[in-house]
C-alpha cells in the first residue's frame, strides 16, 4: 500500500517506516515539525505525533479519502468523539497501545477482576523520559479493563521504552501481571496489523482488539 505518517520524523514514525518498508509498503507522504512532503496521494494515513496534531490529521484523512490508524496518546473525551465520529465516514482504527502482549494483559484482568474483591488493586508504569502524558494511555485502557478506578504510579526514567504493573493485594497473597515492551517494534508490527486491517474497511472505528479479533 502506499501510505501517509504524520509525526514521520519521531522514535515511534520511525520504526514504523523500517517495518512497513519491510512489508513492501510505501511513504509517499509525511507531515511532522520539519514539514510536509508528499511523493504521491496515500491510500492510508498513520498519525503517531500528539494530540495538538489531531485537527491536522482530520483535515488530511477528508482530504486524501483514507483510512486511519492513530497511536498518540492523551486524547480529550471530545477528541475521541472527533475520531469516533469521523469512523462513519472512513475506517479508523485507534489504540494507545498497538502491542500484542498488551491485548493479552487486559484480558487475563478482565477474567482477574471479578475474583479480587475487597482486595487492594494499584497500577505502575514506567516510560523514557521524553514521554509526555501521565499516566499512559496504556495505564488507562487498564483501568478500563478492570472497570474501576485505582491509584495509578507514573515514572519517568531514562530511556525505558514501557512498562506496566498490575497488583491485587488480598491479606494473606498479592497477585502481580506485567508486561515489559523490550523495543517499539512490537508497537510497529501492531500498527503495521491494523493498517493492513483498516485498509479493507469501508468505514468504522475498531480498536487494536477489533483488529487482533477480526484478522484471525
Amino acid at each position: 500500500m502506499k501510505y501517509g505518517l504524520v509525526g514521520a520524523s519521531g522514535k515511534m514514525g520511525k520504526e514504523i517506516q523500517v517495518v512497513f518498508d519491510e512489508a513492501k509498503h510505501s511513504c509517499v507522504y509525511t507531515y511532522d515539525v520539519e514539514g510536509e512532503t508528499k511523493i504521491d496521494a496515500p491510500e492510508l494515513l498513520v498519525d503517531f505525533s500528539l494530540p495538538v496534531v489531531l485537527p491536522k490529521t482530520l483535515e488530511l484523512v477528508h482530504a486524501f479519502k483514507v483510512p486511519l490508524v492513530v497511536g498518540s496518546t492523551g486524547f480529550t473525551p471530545e477528541q475521541l468523539s472527533q475520531l469516533q465520529e469521523l469512523g462513519k465516514e472512513y475506517a479508523v482504527v485507534q489504540s494507545y497501545n498497538y502491542s500484542v502482549g498488551i491485548q493479552l494483559l487486559l484480558q487475563c484482568i478482565e477474567k482477574v477482576k471479578g475474583q479480587v474483591d475487597g482486595w487492594d488493586i494499584e497500577i505502575t508504569e514506567t516510560h523514557h523520559r521524553f514521554k509526555k502524558d501521565k499516566p499512559s494511555g496504556t495505564a488507562i485502557m487498564m483501568k478500563q479493563a478492570l472497570g474501576k478506578d485505582v491509584p495509578v504510579s507514573s515514572l519517568r526514567l531514562g530511556g525505558v521504552t514501557g512498562e506496566h504493573n498490575i497488583f491485587f493485594g488480598g491479606l494473606g497473597e498479592t497477585l502481580t501481571l506485567s508486561h515489559t515492551a523490550l523495543s517499539r517494534r512490537t508497537f510497529a508490527e501492531g500498527v503495521l496489523k491494523s493498517a493492513e486491517f483498516a485498509i479493507k474497511k469501508q468505514s468504522g472505528f475498531y480498536s487494536f482488539r477489533d483488529v487482533m479479533t477480526q484478522s484471525v
